[in-house]
């Protein structure tokens, strides 16, 4: 992955896959929350937010970690999905772990002002209150207090949950085609996550 990086967008590209292969190995025999912590700083700092118009010249593509990591730049989704594969790979379950598209209050919780937003959700156990991983805000928040969020549904690898429903409604692949053409594109990079 990281010669396909300098090859595909420069030496600095490479040096970060390096960067991001570094984490993955010194945070394998942590706590999970040190995993999180750590994650969740490693992309906030060293992405640069940017819509995907300027990045991809595109109005909505969501990129693969290695392409994250190759420009250094990327949106919302980017940020969630570099993240999620990670502590994929660190060996969090799929089942603690759900992309959340969100509508975001931009201003705070009280701001007329809302956008289409995704972030990372950690549910220690199924019923427990998610932590959020967010590139807006560096740290680690319960959701109770990310009140400028309004989850709309969520997915992994295994499902779709829209509102708050206990149960999966649909395969996130058959209906989320952005997320079957990212897994599709990781594949190609050589990057597959397990079951």
């Amino acid at each position: 992955m990281q010669r396909l990086a300098s090859e595909r967008f420069g030496n600095q590209a490479g040096d970060m896959v390096g960067a991001w292969r570094r984490l993955i190995d010194e945070s394998r025999d942590i706590p999970e929350a040190d995993q999180l912590t750590r994650v969740n700083h490693f992309f906030n700092r060293s992405i640069q937010f940017d819509d995907d118009i300027v990045v991809w010249q595109q109005q909505d593509y969501w990129a693969s970690p290695l392409e994250t990591l190759g420009r250094q730049a990327g949106d919302c989704e980017d940020f969630a999905i570099a993240k999620y594969v990670t502590l994929r790979l660190l060996g969090i379950p799929k089942e603690r772990l759900r992309l959340i598209y969100v509508r975001a209050r931009i201003g705070g919780a009280d701001s007329p002002v809302s956008q289409a937003h995704m972030v990372l959700g950690y549910f220690a156990t199924p019923t427990d209150e998610p932590l959020v991983l967010d590139n807006l805000i560096g740290d680690i928040r319960p959701a109770a207090r990310r009140p400028d969020l309004f989850p709309v549904f969520s997915f992994n690898s295994e499902g779709l949950w829209v509102g708050g429903a206990a149960e999966s409604s649909a395969d996130p692949t058959a209906r989320l085609s952005r997320w079957r053409d990212v897994l599709a594109r990781m594949r190609s990079e050589g990057l597959e996550l397990t079951q």
